[in-house]
């Protein structure tokens, strides 16, 4: 997934994408980092899990570069709200 820039209640956030795989464990899973935009107030940034899983990386970017951009401002205003 390519970086989004992703708007909601008056705020702008950079969302990227990352795949993580813990030990033991051969599925890679998706996780998104939010970062806020705005410079003028403290920073605001949080990792978030994404249900996808994959045992290949880049099957996994695949699958997270067809993520809408509501799918993506739902995970954060879960997160945000």
């Amino acid at each position: 997934m390519a970086w989004r820039v992703i708007a909601t209640e008056g705020e702008v956030w950079h969302v990227q994408a990352a795949a993580e795989r813990r030990a033991n464990v051969q599925l890679w899973q998706l996780m998104l980092s939010f970062r806020a935009a705005n410079a003028d107030r403290e920073p605001r940034a949080f990792w978030a899990p994404y249900p996808l899983e994959s045992v290949s990386k880049s099957s996994l970017f695949l699958q997270a570069d067809r993520i809408t951009d509501e799918a993506l401002r739902a995970v954060l205003e879960q997160h945000i709200g």
